[in-house]
């Protein structure tokens, strides 16, 4: 299975895809249309070892509603990044069983890698 969890707004996440062969051969699923499932998300949770893997400190929404102040556990985690998009560290990307997430270049270098892309 090869899919990217992205968004179709962030110029990072479409660069991302540019460098990945553009998609072509992936399900490319945009979280703010097609909202991720609670399936997908336990999925993900189970290849990565937790959700606060998965959830994003970046969002603006982190601080506006004052997150940063607060002590997170699994199942804050896991139903913030159901109940709002932006919480999901982006993008997510599944080629057969390794998952990447985020933009960090290790993560993307591995993606890379993964499709024999240099």
């Amino acid at each position: 299975m090869k899919k990217i969890y992205h968004l179709s707004t962030c110029s990072t996440c479409q660069r991302i895809i540019k460098q990945l062969g553009g998609g072509e051969d992936f399900e490319l699923q945009d979280i703010k249309t097609e909202p991720m499932t609670a399936e997908q998300l336990d999925f993900l949770k189970d290849a990565v070892g937790s959700y606060e893997d998965l959830f994003s400190r970046r969002a603006m929404k982190y601080r506006a509603m004052g997150l940063h102040e607060k002590k997170l556990n699994e199942d804050d985690y896991r139903s913030l990044i159901l109940s709002e998009y932006t919480f999901l560290k982006r993008p997510v990307i599944i080629i057969d069983d390794e998952i990447f997430v985020g933009n960090a270049k290790k993560s993307v270098a591995g993606a890379m890698a993964k499709l024999g892309i240099e």
